[in-house]
């Protein structure tokens, strides 16, 4: 019972880093209608330059908490506006294709400045070491990593939700027609909706920092987990995303303690029983033909 308890603490852990980073790529699916593919390369680019702002300028991780975000909302304006808002009018494979061709060259942009053999981030003062709450020890950081997650996704949640941006947002992200029918301008939201979702992956990279190799490729694999992620939840769905990665990481530490062999292969058989059992996802919505 301990280690089933430890087991379902670390997956809480890592459900709400999935969580976040699964939420920018479900807002920028459900507003652009873009399967962004270099949302793995976006993560990838928040580790990184968290890394070299501390190597460079000597800011520390609560500091990169803040300016990382800020400098890839940026960055994610700049690509939408040169690069995939000439293409939300096509085939979504056009925009997947051109993704996949800008993670390509963000990885190896990375792999020529740094190599491939990673780079150094030590954990921040405060948050090493265990917690002990009886028999079970867990990592101070793992559940930074939770609370801190947790207070993102119900701050965006509250953003969405209860202001008046939020909810053109929402409408704007959710019922695009029918939100052009009540008179919003939804393509006046798409830049700086990009851009938000760009800072949230940024944002879980910074969080991976510590704890996680800082490669060029190490939003590869990632990136996979959460494709996986927003189809459990429902493409588009901001709520699903949530729940959805939360539902992984359990799966994750409950595969990883009891067979570890399987672990990553556990999240894909929980794909497709969901897809079986609700096509659109847990909390996706079914399209009428």
């Amino acid at each position: 019972m301990d280690a089933f308890v430890q087991y379902t603490l670390q997956g809480l852990a890592a459900g709400g880093f999935y969580a976040l980073a699964a939420l920018g790529l479900a807002v920028i699916f459900g507003a652009l209608n873009v399967v962004n593919f270099a949302h793995g390369a976006f993560y990838m680019l928040g580790a990184v330059l968290t890394a070299v702002l501390l190597d460079v300028a000597g800011i520390g991780f609560w500091w990169s908490l803040l300016i990382v975000p800020i400098v890839l909302f940026a960055f994610g304006i700049l690509v939408e506006r040169l690069f995939v808002r000439w293409l939300l009018g096509f085939d979504n494979l056009y925009t997947f294709l051109l993704t996949f061709g800008i993670s390509l060259v963000l990885v190896d942009i990375i792999k020529l400045r740094y190599g491939v053999s990673g780079l150094p981030y030590e954990q921040p003062a405060g948050l090493g070491g265990l917690l002990s709450i009886g028999p079970i020890q867990l990592p101070v950081y793992q559940l930074f990593v939770f609370v801190f997650s947790v207070a993102v996704c119900v701050g965006v949640w509250l953003l969405l939700a209860k202001t008046r941006v939020g909810m053109i947002v929402r409408a704007a992200t959710e019922e695009p027609d029918r939100a052009r029918a009540l008179g919003i301008n939804v393509s006046r939201w798409v830049t700086p909706v990009f851009g938000f979702g760009v800072a949230l992956a940024s944002l879980a990279g910074v969080l991976a920092a510590p704890f996680r190799a800082i490669t060029a490729t190490m939003g590869s694999n990632f990136i996979i987990i959460l494709f996986a992620i927003v189809v459990i939840g429902g493409l588009g769905s901001i709520l699903g995303a949530v729940v959805a990665g939360f539902l992984v990481g359990l799966v994750e530490a409950y595969g990883q303690g009891y067979a570890s062999t399987f672990s990553q292969i556990l999240i894909f058989i929980l794909m497709a029983v969901v897809i079986l059992v609700r096509p659109a996802g847990l909390f996706g919505r079914r399209e009428s033909v």
